[in-house]
């Protein structure tokens, strides 16, 4: 008789710490896209700044407009005071991570792209094993990407670094094997589900995300897309 006792508080801890993974999800993406989206914004004005100042400057010079001239070349020599050069670097590792923890997040609410017209025309009987079959490929793929990824950084050269900012470039490419076990993480989750309850997340055009639940997702192979 101890089993179901032990059952509920270990079915509350899987939920808990789901919805703790839930949110450090969504709090990695949003955090690298707004950081990212910030220090392109920035860059973009430095190396602006930098370009009309010194532009500005040769034009007062030429028409003796001393003052503005002394103004845009100070305005110049502090901008090209500051090295931006690694922010592009940094915005495009940034991206690359928020896509890789992305596409997990794609797989956990149902909005990737697919295409559903085989499975609407199946009997609802022969729906079941089509959805898990496509759910356990897509498992399989990114559990093999996430394994040669995986592979891949371990073979790195420790001393390899990146161009710019000279980072250990293991650093950069483990984000191919995280957010592909992640996203091959969701698609198991998503399959599990299904196998219960015969629903799975869906994001339909002009519809809100609604966090998966056992009664609150929607069908599958009415709604795969």
């Amino acid at each position: 008789m101890r089993h179901p006792r032990h059952k509920r508080p270990l079915s509350a801890l899987g939920s808990a710490l789901n919805n703790i993974l839930d949110r450090l999800e969504e709090w990695i993406i949003a955090t690298l896209i707004g950081a990212a989206t910030i220090l392109t914004f920035v860059a973009v004005l430095h190396r602006y700044g930098a370009s009309n100042s010194a532009g500005l400057g040769r034009w007062a010079g030429a028409h003796g407009f001393v003052l503005l001239q002394h103004a845009a070349d100070g305005i110049y020599t502090s901008l090209t005071a500051v090295d931006l050069s690694w922010a592009q670097e940094l915005a495009t590792y940034m991206f690359v991570w928020m896509a890789k923890f992305g596409a997990a997040l794609g797989v956990r609410t149902g909005i990737h792209v697919g295409v559903d017209v085989f499975v609407k025309r199946l009997a609802p009987a022969a729906r079941r094993p089509v959805i898990v079959f496509a759910l356990l490929c897509g498992a399989l793929f990114t559990g093999v990407i996430g394994t040669l990824g995986a592979v891949y950084v371990y073979e790195l050269d420790p001393d390899q670094v990146s161009p710019e900012l000279e980072w250990p470039s293991w650093i950069i490419y483990l984000c191919i094997p995280l957010g592909s076990y992640l996203m091959c993480s969701r698609f198991l989750q998503v399959m599990w589900r299904y196998l219960r309850t015969g629903l799975v997340p869906h994001q339909g055009h002009g519809v809100e995300y609604e966090p998966p639940r056992d009664d609150a997702a929607a069908p599958l192979g009415e709604a795969a897309r």
